[in-house]
C-alpha cells in the first residue's frame, strides 16, 4: 500500500507534533504502508517553493525507498519547467500544486500548461482541497478550498495526465466526477482521507456510485490521525469489506 498524502515541515498555522521524516517511516510501519510520497508542508505558503524543494528531497534521502519526494511546481513563476524538469530528474513519482493558494483561478491556462509538461515526464498532479475544515482556520488563512472547476478545467484540457486530488470531501469529489465525461473521469482520482465513514457512510456511497478505482488510500498525515482512514475503511459494509482501492505505486506508464 502507497500513501501519495503526507508532508513533512511545520505548518504554518498550528503546530503539528513530529511533522519529521524519521517519524513518518514509524507511522507508515505502525499501519502497514509500505511507502509514501510526500510533501514539504512549509513550502505550500512560500511564493518560490524551490528552496523548500530542495530541503525536501535532502531531508528524504536517508529513507529512500520507503519515503519519495513529490515538490511543488508553481507555473505562474519564472522557469518553472526547469523545475519540474528537476523533479523528475530527482525521480519523483508527482509533483503538488496548489491553485487556490497561489490565486490560479479555473480559467487559468498556466495550469492545463503544468498539467501537459507533467504527463511529458510521466508525473502525476497532486492537488490538494483544504489542509483544516473551515471552522478550524486561521484568520489569516484566507485561500479558501480547492475549486471543483478548477480540476474539471485540468481535467478537460485532455493533456493525459494523472490527477489525484487529495484532502476532498463527497460534495467536491461529486461535483467534478459527474460534471465530467467517462473518458475525463478516467484521469482523475481522489484520496480517502476526508471522506466521511458512518454514520453518514459517504466513503460507501461513493465507492458504490463511482467505483473503487476512483480511489486511493490516504491519510493526509500530519494534519489528520492516520487512524482515520483505516477505521472508514473497517467500517464499510460487508459487501465492500474486500474492496480493492486503485494504487498510484503502478502508475508508471501513460495514463490511458
Amino acid at each position: 500500500m502507497l500513501d501519495p498524502t503526507p508532508f513533512i515541515g511545520p505548518y504554518a498555522f498550528r503546530h503539528v507534533p513530529h511533522p519529521d521524516p524519521e517519524v513518518l517511516v514509524r507511522v507508515l510501519e505502525r499501519e502497514r504502508i509500505e511507502s509514501a510520497w510526500v510533501g514539504h508542508l512549509p513550502s505550500v505558503f512560500h511564493r518560490d517553493p524551490r528552496h523548500g524543494n530542495r530541503e525536501l528531497v535532502r531531508s528524504l534521502q536517508p529513507f529512500r525507498g520507503v519515503l519519495a519526494p513529490a515538490p511543488i511546481v508553481r507555473p505562474d513563476w519564472p522557469d518553472w519547467r526547469a523545475e519540474l524538469q528537476w523533479a523528475a530528474d530527482t525521480d519523483a513519482c508527482a509533483v503538488r500544486a496548489y491553485p487556490q493558494i497561489w490565486g490560479l483561478g479555473p480559467d487559468d491556462a498556466r495550469l492545463p500548461e503544468l498539467a501537459a509538461a507533467c504527463a511529458e515526464q510521466n508525473l502525476a498532479l497532486l492537488l490538494t482541497v483544504k489542509f483544516e475544515d473551515l471552522r478550524q482556520r486561521h484568520p489569516l488563512d484566507v485561500a479558501g478550498d480547492l475549486q471543483a472547476a478548477t480540476v474539471r478545467a485540468i481535467a478537460r484540457a485532455h493533456t493525459g495526465v494523472r490527477i489525484l486530488v487529495c484532502a476532498a470531501g463527497r460534495d467536491i469529489i461529486e461535483e467534478v466526477h459527474w460534471g465530467l465525461t467517462p473518458e475525463e473521469r478516467r484521469l482523475v482520482w481522489w484520496d480517502i482521507s476526508w471522506i466521511w465513514g458512518p454514520p453518514e457512510d459517504h466513503l460507501a456511497l461513493l465507492l458504490e456510485t463511482m467505483g473503487a478505482d476512483r480511489f486511493v488510500f490516504g491519510t493526509s498525515w500530519p494534519l489528520r490521525l492516520t487512524q482515520v482512514a483505516r477505521a472508514n475503511l473497517a467500517l464499510l459494509p460487508e459487501s465492500f469489506r474486500e474492496v480493492q482501492l486503485a494504487d498510484p505505486g503502478s502508475w508508471r506508464s501513460k495514463a490511458e
